[in-house]
C-alpha cells in the first residue's frame, strides 16, 4: 500500500471500477432517483431506481479517467453557476502564475461550491485545477466517498478519536499536502473545520501547525515550510446562502441547549441545498502568495485573516443585515453608508429582496440570520482600521 493510499483521490486506472461499483450501488440510485424524479420514486421507487440505473451506465459509458470524469461534471457545474447566480465574478487571480502550485487556503461558506467555485476560476484560466480536502464526516456512506474521491478529493481524518492517531493522521496529512504542491498539484483547503456558520471567517491555528507537522524534523525553518506551500489566502462571499436559516437554526438550538444533533442525512441535504438554492452574486477574490518569514503559526494566521476579511466582497445583504444589528455591537465599527458603498446599485429593490429572505427565516432564528449576515462587515472595516 502507497503512503497515501486511504486518503489520496482516485488514480486514473481506478476510475472505471468505482464507477462500475457505483453504479449498482442501491443507495445511490435510490438518492438519484428521487432526486430526479421526486414524484414517480415515491409511488415506484423500484422503477425510477432501474430507469436512473441505465441513464447513467449511458453517460458514463465513456469515462475512463480522472480528467473525463470532470469533463462531464464542468457542464453541470456551469449551469448551476447560471441558474442559481445572477453574477459570478473573480479577482485577483493576476497575481498568480501558470507554471506554480499553491495552497488555496479559503474561507468556507458551502460544502461544495467553495473548492468548485475555485476550480471554476482556475479552469476559466487555463491553469491546473486543485485536490479539495474533505473532512471525513462527509464520506460516511462508500458511495459520497467514491463520488468525491473521482473528483480529486483527498480525505481529512478528523473524526478519529485516539490522541497518538490523529497526530499520525496529520502528519499523513501534512506529508500529503507537501506532496502535491511539490509535484505541481495545486490544493483546496478550508481555514478551519467545518462552515463558518456564524458568518465569521477564522483561521484555526490548527490548521497552520498541521501544514509544518511532516517537516519538523527536517533542518529546514519553519517560515522555508510555509514559503514552500505557496499559500494563496481566498475570500468567496455569496450574497445570499441557500442554507442560511438552517445555519441559523443550528446557532439558535445550540445556544438554546447547549448542544446540536445533526440529523442522518442532513450533510447531503445541505450539500443538494448549497448546490441548487439562489445564491445572488457571488464573488472570489485571490489574495497574494504569502511570502513573508513568518515565525510562527499565529503570525501566518494574522496575515491570512486580514486578506481574507479586506479582500472578502461585501454585498447590499450584508450591509442592510449590520444595519439591523449595528446598535447590539459592544466594540463598534466605523462603516461607510451603503449608498456610499453601493452608489451605481438599485438599493431599494435590493432592500426588498434582503427582506423577503430574512421573512422566509422563523422568527426565533432571525437574530442569527442577521448575524452571520452581518459579521463579514464587522471582520472588513475592524481589519482595514487595524
Amino acid at each position: 500500500m502507497e503512503a497515501f493510499d486511504d486518503i489520496r483521490p482516485y488514480h486514473d486506472h481506478e476510475v472505471r471500477p468505482t464507477l462500475e461499483r457505483l453504479l449498482t450501488d442501491k443507495d445511490l440510485l435510490s438518492v438519484m432517483a428521487k432526486h430526479r424524479y421526486p414524484g414517480l420514486a415515491r409511488q415506484f421507487s423500484k422503477a425510477m431506481t432501474w430507469i436512473t440505473s441505465l441513464a447513467l451506465k449511458y453517460k458514463t459509458r465513456n469515462i475512463h479517467n480522472v480528467r473525463d470524469f470532470q469533463a462531464i461534471i464542468e457542464p453541470y457545474l456551469t449551469r448551476v453557476i447560471k441558474t442559481t447566480t445572477n453574477k459570478v465574478s473573480f479577482s485577483g487571480i493576476e497575481h498568480l502564475t501558470k507554471d506554480s502550485a499553491y495552497l488555496f487556503l479559503s474561507n468556507h461558506r458551502d460544502i461544495v461550491l467553495d473548492p468548485a467555485l475555485v476550480n471554476y476560476a482556475l479552469y476559466l484560466n487555463g491553469m491546473e485545477t486543485c485536490q479539495i480536502a474533505i473532512g471525513d464526516n462527509l464520506v460516511k456512506r462508500p458511495f459520497v466517498s467514491d463520488l468525491m474521491r473521482l473528483n480529486k478529493s483527498f480525505i481529512v481524518k478528523r473524526s478519529l478519536s485516539g490522541r497518538r492517531e490523529k497526530l499520525l493522521a496529520f502528519q499523513n496529512l501534512s506529508a500529503y499536502i507537501h506532496h502535491c504542491i511539490d509535484s505541481g498539484q495545486p490544493v483546496w483547503i478550508a481555514q478551519s473545520e467545518g462552515r463558518a456558520k456564524d458568518g465569521n471567517d477564522q483561521t484555526d491555528p490548527a490548521i497552520i501547525k498541521m501544514f509544518n507537522l511532516s517537516r519538523r524534523d527536517r533542518q529546514t525553518a519553519f517560515a522555508d515550510n510555509i514559503r514552500s506551500l505557496n499559500i494563496v489566502p481566498v475570500s468567496i462571499a455569496y450574497e445570499f446562502d441557500p442554507c442560511d436559516c438552517d445555519k441559523a437554526r443550528e446557532l439558535h438550538e445550540k445556544q438554546q441547549t447547549g448542544q446540536y444533533q445533526k440529523a442522518d442525512n442532513e450533510d447531503l441535504n445541505s450539500i443538494v441545498t448549497g448546490i441548487e438554492g439562489y445564491k445572488g452574486h457571488v464573488h472570489v477574490a485571490f489574495g497574494k502568495p504569502l511570502t513573508q518569514d513568518f515565525d510562527d503559526a499565529a503570525s501566518v494566521v494574522k496575515e491570512v485573516n486580514q486578506q481574507i476579511h479586506h479582500n472578502y466582497q461585501l454585498q447590499p445583504s450584508n450591509l442592510f443585515a449590520w444595519e439591523a444589528i449595528s446598535s447590539e455591537i459592544d466594540q463598534p465599527v466605523q462603516v461607510p453608508g451603503i449608498s456610499e458603498l453601493f452608489p451605481d446599485t438599485d438599493l431599494e429593490k435590493k432592500r426588498d429582496e434582503f427582506t423577503r429572505h430574512l421573512e422566509r427565516c422563523p422568527e426565533p432564528y432571525r437574530p442569527w440570520f442577521l448575524k452571520m449576515y452581518a459579521q463579514p462587515v464587522i471582520n472588513r472595516f475592524r481589519c482595514d482600521k487595524n
